[in-house]
């Protein structure tokens, strides 16, 4: 096998292997990140360039995590029609306190997500709002993949390997916000619908709506966001089928009394006036 430190352009000293890191400048790839975000050539309608925080496409089998300010909306787009953003949020200034699914579902009385449908940690704060909602093809009830489950099914769920799990992932993206293992809990998915079967005993998995399909959140506190982007653990194909994610996140406000969410249920509201002492609270 010949040497790659022969080949021109090789990286035998010191010097050349500068010279070709410096050659990789401007080179891209399909999932990559956008730095700045204000690069993205095409913001959403009524964005400004300058007001985007964050622009990336994130791979099938990839994942990705941000700190997010108060009032940034977070818009997830499944380009293909095959993507599965498995998310996690948290409270930035107080990681303890995070996504909390059984009261996401719970205190709305919907175990569906659509638009209005807050993203609850388990203090009743909103720590997001799910404001737009082209798709309706959603689960708060699965979570994401085990690495055990993926090993059984794929061969690997291996966080490096060619089929990693959801989990595996968020370990990964947990670790470079100062999370462990134990800090993971149990997620939403976007972009694959799971209804509750007649009977009430059984979860039926009815897919992907389609390509083009988007979701925002705005965020209500200040967050962590973590996102694995990896097949659904109830998606009865073979093969693991996950396609990229855009996912572009842009500045503005909070939900507050003007906004017709609030008031739009008791307990919609009231989640909101909790958020909004804390946040003012501590000059948020």
């Amino acid at each position: 096998m010949t040497n790659p430190s022969a080949l021109p352009g090789g990286t035998e000293t010191t010097h050349a292997a500068r010279d070709h890191a410096r050659a990789q400048a401007g080179a891209s790839a399909e999932a990559m990140p956008v730095l700045p975000a204000g690069a993205w050539p095409t913001p959403p309608a009524g964005v400004r360039a300058d007001e985007l925080v964050w622009a990336e496409t994130v791979a099938g089998g990839g994942y990705t995590s941000k700190v997010l300010a108060r009032g940034t909306t977070l818009r997830l787009t499944d380009t293909r029609g095959d993507a599965c953003a498995h998310v996690l949020l948290f409270n930035a200034d107080q990681p303890w306190e995070r996504l909390n699914v059984a009261d996401t579902v719970k205190i709305p009385w919907q175990a569906y997500l659509g638009p209005g449908h807050p993203l609850l940690s388990d203090q009743g704060r909103v720590l997001a709002t799910l404001v737009t909602d082209t798709g309706s093809a959603h689960d708060a009830l699965c979570g994401t993949s085990p690495a055990a489950t993926n090993a059984a099914r794929y061969g690997d769920g291996a966080a490096g390997g060619p089929t990693p799990s959801g989990r595996a992932l968020f370990a990964l993206a947990g670790a470079k916000q100062g999370l462990g293992p134990r800090d993971i809990p149990p997620s939403v998915s976007f972009f694959k619908a799971v209804r509750v079967d007649e009977d009430g005993g059984s979860l039926e998995y009815h897919g992907s709506a389609g390509p083009g399909e988007y979701v925002e959140l705005r965020a209500e506190l200040k967050l962590v966001v973590l996102i694995a982007n990896v097949p659904h653990p109830l998606d009865p194909r073979e093969e693991y089928a996950c396609s990229a994610l855009e996912v572009l996140a842009w500045r503005g406000s909070p939900t507050g009394p003007h906004d017709p969410l609030w008031s739009s249920s008791p307990e919609l509201e009231r989640a909101l006036l909790n958020t909004a002492d804390y946040a003012e609270a501590r000059g948020a």
